[in-house]
């Protein structure tokens, strides 16, 4: 594969998968700082160098450098991965853009989501942020964080317009363990990373009301048609939604123990309310907001999206779980 030069690489956002991100990389040899919002994460970390909270039983290499200060960990990096929750990216960005940071710098998103209240998608708002000069890539794919810590075969897209930065990104990452491909429809990517945990919310549904494989089969393959839908209408590639960002990711979300979107709708499924299952869990599941942004995104593009739909007056509405998918069932026909 080469011999790559030492990168000066800065993972921020400590949960699972940012941990893991930084660990894969250590391993190979670069030199990575981990930064995380809060110190005393960082005083847990420093000592006993696991993540307890997030990705507990996996060790973090010594050589991995750990910080709670922002400007010492962007100050002079080849590369910034961004893994913070959605709801705080555009605070940390703001900060970022204060620090004047190296002209060269990639920068990486590995988040899923869709801001709610302006309807972007996080590569739209790191410009929005940032600048519409920098280079600026996705990470996406179905890459549970505690699978390819654990070094399990995995497969991830890496996403951007610009194919130098991609190509760069792609050796960094590969391993023999964890296989990198590129495209460049960072919005098919996107969204397919975020619009998934809307369709895997409905499919945790159907687990909590105890249907069986039928059921979650055709909830995914009509999740992956208004997926699809939508995202050809906002300029995405329709080819995208059957790759490793579309039905790769979508089938992990819906399927895995681990899936925290999954998990709450299961929750709902065996009735309970969204706010207490909510209020148990240390974890973001990005899908519940993502189905607020979902839908009011199917309405401004005038998409039909009926899982989607359904999901969201669950969530918002407080619509019967049961009445939703008798709901589904009993549309008008159609072909398929």
């Amino acid at each position: 594969m080469g011999n790559m030069c030492t990168r000066k690489i800065t993972v921020l956002g400590d949960g699972g998968w940012g941990t893991t991100l930084a660990i894969l990389l250590a391993k190979k040899g670069q030199d990575v700082t981990l930064w995380s919002a809060f110190k005393e994460n960082i005083v847990s970390l420093a000592k006993k160098r696991v993540n307890q909270k997030f990705l507990p039983g996996i060790t973090l290499p010594g050589s991995v450098h750990l910080t709670a200060n922002l400007s010492s960990a962007v100050s002079s990096a080849d590369l910034i991965i961004l893994a913070i929750p959605s709801q705080f990216i555009h605070k940390i960005l703001r900060r970022i853009k204060s620090l004047n940071i190296p002209k060269g710098t990639v920068f990486l998103s590995v988040i899923k989501g869709i801001e709610v209240t302006t309807l972007m998608r996080i590569s739209e708002i790191i410009h929005q942020e940032i600048g519409k000069n920098i280079k600026l890539a996705v990470l996406s794919g179905p890459t549970i964080a505690a699978e390819v810590a654990r070094n399990i075969p995995t497969a991830a897209v890496i996403s951007s317009k610009d194919i130098r930065a991609a190509r760069f990104l792609q050796q960094l990452f590969t391993t023999d363990r964890f296989r990198v491909y590129t495209n460049s429809d960072v919005i098919g990517t996107e969204l397919g990373g975020s619009l998934k945990n809307i369709i895997a919310i409905a499919c945790g549904i159907s687990d909590g009301l105890n249907f069986g494989t039928n059921t979650k089969a055709a909830l995914l393959s009509r999740g992956l048609v208004e997926m699809a839908r939508l995202g050809v209408a906002m300029g995405a590639r329709k080819e995208t939604f059957s790759g490793i960002t579309g039905l790769g990711d979508l089938v992990t979300t819906c399927v895995s123990p681990y899936s925290r979107n999954r998990f709450v709708g299961e929750q709902i499924g065996k009735g309970k309310k969204l706010k207490s299952i909510l209020s148990k869990m240390d974890m973001v599941a990005e899908g519940v907001a993502t189905t607020k942004s979902g839908y009011f995104l199917s309405k401004k593009y005038n998409i039909y999206m009926p899982i989607t739909e359904q999901v969201y007056a669950i969530l918002y509405k407080n619509k019967n779980p049961l009445k939703a998918v008798e709901d589904l069932m009993t549309r008008e026909r159609k072909k398929e």
